[in-house]
């Protein structure tokens, strides 16, 4: 990818209103396609119902089929909305350019009038929200495979982090945007929320966006953004892909607990294994903890005590032992309200105390190399 190419069209794209339909209407956009909003009533069948894949907080997914048979995933905006018109520009902006196996391909866009839409490469499993957590759960998702998904995800974001320059912040990991191929090859999708990250600079200050349940503690309370706050949501990814939970509701275990803290109480009483979803009938049991404690370190409460998507990478896939002198409490907390998913600002909790915390500014050796 030419990085130059990539910053020029971040560029072009800062100077335009997004807000201004005749400006966006014919415009040609860099290295991908252009579509008639007819091209895509035709491919969709009039965007029928029967086609409907799915459905986002700005718009609705179809499946779709291009003139030379390609297999499309056909994503709508509505046209009422100024944010979405934001989300569809940023999505453009940001990916048109990223190619990886891990990452969705962006085919083309449709901006006619007010139509507004973004052409996908088609995948054929669906989200893994779906498979994983839906009403019809795939009976195929076996360890071999969730433990795939984990490191798929996690090199797609390393990737992002890490690879390209500039470095891409997505801003909400989560399991209904990680898509999964007809091999469950996991692919991070759904760019709208994300923020370019120059190289020069240690955070962003900005509104808070993302999904309740995995945002990061720093982010929500003081609106510090840097790519820590994916690392974090990623560690929620992990406990749902081995759990087979949704870490968004408030019940787990039959108590009124998030999936994080249901998670740390029972690491904290050595029967971690519990979470461990009950259709694994077959698991390597200290992969799986491996695994978890993993999602721990990604979740640490600050920031720099939580691992770069490369090395969670390495830890996952390599014969790694991790340092678990160095793990803490993950960011959770209880406010006055009940149980928040909303972690305390840049602090470890004390593991002798729930209302006490202490701050934490020394950075950590996670790991240790097994010899072979």
């Amino acid at each position: 990818m030419s990085c130059s190419c990539f910053g020029a069209s971040v560029a072009r794209r800062k100077r335009r209103d997004p807000h201004d339909h005749q400006d966006l209407e014919g415009q040609p956009f860099e290295n991908i396609k252009t579509f008639s909003y007819n091209e895509l009533g035709t491919a969709t069948d009039n965007f029928h119902p029967r086609n409907k894949i799915g459905r986002g907080g700005f718009g609705t997914v179809y499946k779709g089929i291009l003139k030379d048979g390609r297999e499309v995933a056909v994503k709508t905006l509505s046209a009422e909305s100024k944010q979405g018109l934001r989300e569809f520009l940023a999505e453009i902006t940001t990916i048109s350019n990223v190619k990886h196996p891990n990452l969705v391909e962006l085919i083309g866009c449709c901006a006619q009038g007010t139509n507004r839409a973004l052409v996908y490469e088609y995948l054929e499993n669906n989200s893994l929200d779906h498979a994983l957590l839906g009403s019809k759960r795939n009976a195929q998702l076996d360890w071999r495979i969730r433990s795939a998904i984990c490191i798929g995800a996690a090199r797609g974001l390393a990737y992002l982090h890490e690879e390209l320059l500039p470095h891409i912040v997505h801003r909400d990991i989560k399991a209904s945007n990680i898509l999964l191929d007809q091999d469950f090859t996991p692919k991070i999708g759904d760019f709208g929320l994300a923020k370019l990250f120059p190289d020069n600079v240690t955070h962003i200050s900005t509104k808070i966006a993302g999904t309740t349940g995995y945002l990061a503690p720093e982010y929500v309370l003081g609106g510090q953004l840097t790519m820590k706050a994916d690392v974090y949501s990623f560690g929620i990814l992990i406990l749902e892909i081995v759990s087979g939970k949704s870490s968004s509701k408030a019940n787990c275990g039959g108590m009124e607990k998030f999936l994080l803290e249901w998670a740390w109480q029972l690491y904290e009483e050595g029967k971690l294994l519990e979470l461990v979803d009950p259709e694994l009938d077959d698991f390597p049991k200290e992969e799986v903890l491996k695994y978890m404690k993993v999602a721990f370190f990604c979740a640490q409460a600050a920031a720099n005590q939580r691992p770069m998507m490369s090395q969670v990478v390495d830890m996952l896939s390599r014969d790694i032992r991790l340092n678990e002198k160095q793990l803490k409490a993950p960011g959770f907390f209880r406010d006055s309200g009940g149980l928040s998913a909303f972690p305390s600002s840049n602090i470890n909790k004390s593991h002798e105390s729930s209302s006490t915390y202490q701050m934490s500014s020394v950075p950590t050796t996670i790991t240790e190399v097994i010899p072979r």
